[in-house]
């Protein structure tokens, strides 16, 4: 740190000799190169287990595990909803979703028919980063809002390339209807339980979701086999035409949702199945993010931040992933559903380690304002994180509110968890507890013998409901 900023110094004295627009030049590159480019990749339900590094015995993810060997890898870090929508309004934002009107028990999520989306008065990192001199670009899916005025173009992203919500939306039903079986009942399509041949053995022509630039759809029911290519293309493309000054860019895959598409290349290339391809081609895109920031010279300053939405959609069975040891998936609060697989890499800045703290997809915009040397001044949920990733510091989240939908259904504080609604979201007489330093899998409600945890934590659940205030929903409109 002291030989770089002497060098600095030291150029800056030297260059000063040159001509003015030569100096004003070398001021803006020096400006550049004090603040780091930040890259968020960003997956769609996968699980917690689904990384070599985590354990999968049948999938192979090199590039991932080598992040994880040189970054941090944190073991307790959160989403801030276990399904898609509310979980990319909290990353986005900083906030919980319920403070933005993100977060439903009726509509979990945004659908193609949906008249809302987030907020213009909610503050995106792309947005904040923008207004501190940062190239923003985005590249895949969105979810936050399909009509022009809540896409990426109008939240801060200088450009975006992907879809607007999941890949499973635009359902062409009646070429669906027509390759099932004749018992098939359009009830299917809604309750993916009773899964039909569309969802074993897929064709992107059995979903018109649009494929879009900025406000342009290109194309309708674009070749999925050809999404995970396509959206590292561009993130590439972004990163080369964005190299000279500081830079955000918000790769968010479109998969391992269902339907499951890979490119030819990763077509059988994984013991685990289709499953298994999938992941492996996204940990091939994670290398090509790596490799163009090492090939262009910027990856000493560039944060890299890998993590998914939310946990696997096990009603899909091996094609939907696995939370490891972890109770629940994803659309359950249970560690399953919200603990996600999460990596920091920045070489020579970000000291190796395993991380235990508890971490949420809420601290990102708090950690990225602070390296890109700004401030907050409005309420957020996060915090910065700066000093455990630079110092390993002593994390400083203690606590983390799990909703399902606009309910609060679980609140951690510690190493203790209190559930007060059950697997079937109905309120419990009693809370469960669980110690997740010694029960991760949430297994041994140890509630009766620790009445006085029990009590704390529903006096802290109820405290941190009484601060939120009510808002327009943007899921029911």
């Amino acid at each position: 740190m002291i030989y770089r900023s002497l060098t600095a110094l030291l150029m800056s004295v030297l260059l000063g000799a040159c001509s003015s627009e030569s100096g004003d030049a070398t001021a803006s590159q020096q400006v550049a190169k004090d603040k780091p480019n930040i890259v968020i990749i960003f997956t769609d339900d996968m699980g917690y287990g689904d990384m070599s590094n985590s354990g999968h015995p049948t999938i192979k993810t090199y590039n991932l595990d080598r992040m994880a060997a040189e970054g941090q890898k944190w073991t307790n870090f959160y989403v801030a909803a276990s399904v898609c929508t509310p979980s990319r309004a909290g990353l986005l934002t900083g906030r919980l979703p319920v403070r933005s009107g993100m977060a439903s028990s009726q509509r979990r999520v945004l659908f193609p028919d949906s008249k809302g989306g987030l907020p213009q008065t909610e503050i995106t990192i792309a947005e904040h980063l923008k207004s501190l001199g940062y190239s923003t670009g985005m590249v895949g899916k969105w979810h936050l809002g399909h009509l022009p005025e809540y896409l990426p173009t109008s939240n801060g992203f200088d450009s975006w390339y992907g879809i607007p919500y999941s890949n499973d939306m635009d359902m062409n039903l009646d070429l669906v209807a027509s390759v099932n079986d004749e018992d098939w009942e359009r009830r299917h399509v809604i309750h993916p339980e009773n899964p039909g041949v569309h969802w074993k053995n897929p064709k992107s022509e059995y979903w018109d979701v649009p494929l879009m630039q900025g406000e342009e759809i290109l194309e309708r029911a674009p070749d999925q086999h050809q999404l995970t290519k396509s959206y590292t293309e561009k993130a590439v493309e972004f990163i080369k035409a964005n190299k000279e000054d500081p830079f955000f860019l918000y790769l968010a895959h479109s998969m391992p949702h269902v339907p499951l598409f890979t490119s030819e290349e990763f077509s059988g290339v994984s013991t685990a199945g289709l499953y298994g391809d999938v992941i492996e081609e996204i940990d091939w895109s994670v290398g090509q993010v790596i490799k163009t920031l090492e090939e262009e010279g910027l990856s000493e300053n560039t944060m890299v931040v890998f993590t998914s939405d939310n946990g696997p959609w096990d009603i899909y069975k091996t094609l939907g992933g696995s939370a490891g040891m972890l109770r629940g998936a994803k659309g359950s609060v249970f560690e399953g559903g919200v603990r996600e697989p999460t990596i920091f890499s920045w070489p020579g800045k970000i000291q190796p380690a395993i991380i235990h703290d508890i971490g949420s997809t809420l601290d990102i915009l708090p950690t990225a304002s602070n390296l890109a040397g700004g401030s907050l001044d409005y309420q957020v949920d996060g915090y910065d994180l700066t000093e455990v990733l630079t110092e390993v510091e002593v994390g400083p989240r203690e606590e983390m509110f799990f909703y399902g939908g606009d309910v609060l259904r679980a609140v951690r504080l510690g190493r203790y968890k209190a559930h007060f609604y059950d697997e079937n979201r109905e309120k419990l007489d009693q809370p469960w507890l669980y110690d997740l330093n010694e029960d991760p899998g949430e297994k041994y409600d140890i509630a009766a013998d620790n009445p006085e945890v029990v009590a704390r934590l529903a006096a802290y659940a109820l405290q941190h409901e009484q601060g939120v205030v009510p808002v327009v929903n943007q899921l029911e409109r």
